[in-house]
């Protein structure tokens, strides 16, 4: 057999070889960010569900997903272990981060207006939300029909 034949096994099987040792290193760094939780850990499992460890077990670990509600998982199921701050970031909305910055208004009307301007304009802007007057209600017909309705059958 000639070189130019056995060439495409040789990079086949080099091929295999790579994969499979890239393969046990992501394996072995799973396994050993899976030793590093402890109670108190956040983690986020491989269907995307965040939660607090609670207890380890040999193959399992006890999960708080919600203040009182704890499940059971495999160990196997933690995607990943967070830290805290990653954790409280993620699940409470913290940014860690204080700003100097005054906040940012819903609405132009705060940058366009003075106070002045705002306090004289709000007793005057009343908003009619359909509401019916005493008025309106003396006016209607107390037998339930409206204007041209009659008995005729």
């Amino acid at each position: 057999m000639s070189l130019v034949t056995l060439l495409p096994f040789i990079v086949l099987i080099g091929a295999m070889f790579l994969m499979t040792r890239s393969a046990k290193r992501k394996q072995q760094q799973a396994a050993s960010m899976r030793e590093e939780m402890q109670p108190g850990t956040g983690v986020r499992t491989i269907g995307g569900m965040y939660a607090t460890v609670k207890e380890l077990g040999d193959d399992t670990v006890l999960l708080e997903v919600a203040p009182g509600v704890h499940a059971v998982y495999a160990k196997n199921a933690i995607g990943a272990v967070l830290s805290d701050e990653e954790y409280n970031r993620i699940v409470h909305g913290d940014s860690g981060e204080t700003s100097d910055l005054p906040a940012v208004p819903d609405d132009a009307s705060s940058l366009t207006e003075t106070a002045e301007d705002a306090a004289e304009a709000a007793p005057a802007d009343k908003i009619d939300l359909g509401k019916k007057d005493e008025a309106d209600d003396a006016a209607a017909p107390k037998d339930g029909k409206a204007d041209g309705e009659s008995d005729a059958k």
